[in-house]
């Protein structure tokens, strides 16, 4: 929580609220800038706030005026308030990303139309801020005989809500600071005032309002790169092998300057996407939204590896660091969708007609 506080005080976890609620209104570009610097120092301060900076931007776009003036204080002036969403579950995970909208395929976790609002049932799992956060967006199915894409409601839910627990943190190899964790709903009722824009237009929300999320994900894996990489170039630099610094070997050399290039292919697309995403009119391209976070994960693993090798037998001791980053860049190989399930929505995009 002192990490939190601290981001607090530094402006950092509400700089994307706009002026008017109390932030700084960073756009998106800017935003990634900050992610991707906060990986360079731990990956999980960087997925903690990153969650929450994108939730409060779609905070703002997509709920009521009525939603906002009751929700965005709570979190405006609260310095631990995190923000989640629920989404993922054991049976439904990569079928909401591609999306399957197969009536077979629904959602489990679903919500019943009773008076005054509804009444949810099922658990969430893999939640980012899942047992910290005090306000979330949840998906749930509302529509019987339809598939997740077009028979799911978004909700705001509370952390205090009846019927709405945490359940088991997930005990994950990297990116540990960022907990994740099981949301379970037991007849939890939520008021009709609740429901993000309409019922069943769930996917709605999600594709309007969600584009930059996969290239804060991606800014977030390419922190780690990053680090790994200015490491590899410091030890290159001092380390002495073969009567010379390993740096003036022509393989070490060429393998730092693939290591740069690649890096700075991978910041210009998370900037292309992040741009585009808040000028949609001015260039959006739909891949956008599932390309970069493949593109840096990729190559972060393959410099984080490569990193390692540089530092010969010192690599594989913990203590030197590179443990940590090859268990946190391991962890966007799947998280925010699997790269092979991006790919196919990113192809489901190309070749749809």
């Amino acid at each position: 929580w002192e990490l939190v506080e601290k981001a607090d005080e530094l402006g950092i976890r509400t700089m994307t609220l706009t002026e008017e609620w109390g932030g700084i209104g960073a756009d998106s570009l800017t935003t990634s800038m900050v992610v991707e610097e906060l990986a360079k120092g731990d990956l999980g301060v960087s997925v903690v706030m990153a969650q929450t900076l994108k939730l409060a931007q779609i905070f703002q776009n997509a709920t009521t005026d009525q939603q906002k003036e009751k929700y965005l204080p709570r979190f405006r002036d609260d310095p631990r308030s995190l923000l989640a969403i629920g989404i993922t579950e054991p049976e439904t995970a990569s079928n909401y990303f591609l999306p399957l909208d197969d009536p077979k395929f629904p959602f489990q976790t679903n919500a019943e139309k009773v008076e005054g609002g509804w009444k949810v049932n099922g658990m969430k799992h893999f939640i980012s801020n899942g047992n910290r956060a005090n306000i979330y967006l949840l998906f749930v199915q509302s529509e019987k005989g339809k598939g997740l894409a077009s028979g799911a409601t978004c909700f705001i839910i509370d952390r205090e809500m009846e019927g709405f627990t945490i359940g088991r943190v997930h005990d994950k190899m990297g990116e540990r600071l960022a907990n994740n964790s099981e949301l379970i709903f037991q007849d939890c009722f939520i008021p009709d005032e609740n429901v993000v824009g309409e019922v069943g237009k769930g996917f709605g929300v999600l594709t309007e309002f969600f584009p930059q999320s996969n290239a804060y994900a991606a800014a977030s894996v390419l922190g780690v790169a990053v680090s790994a990489y200015e490491r590899a170039l410091e030890w290159a630099k001092v380390r002495v092998q073969g009567g010379t610094q390993l740096i003036n070997h022509d393989g070490i050399r060429a393998d730092l300057a693939e290591m740069r290039m690649k890096l700075d292919i991978a910041r210009t697309y998370i900037h292309r996407a992040c741009w585009a995403a808040d000028n949609k009119d001015l260039g959006w391209d739909p891949t956008l939204g599932a390309y970069p976070k493949v593109y840096a994960s990729q190559i972060a693993w393959e410099i984080v590896t490569k990193a390692s090798e540089i530092h010969g037998g010192s690599g594989f001791m913990k203590d030197v660091g590179f443990e940590k980053l090859i268990r946190d860049a391991a962890a966007f190989l799947h998280s925010d969708g699997v790269n092979r399930t991006l790919l196919l929505k990113a192809a489901n995009m190309i070749y749809k007609d």
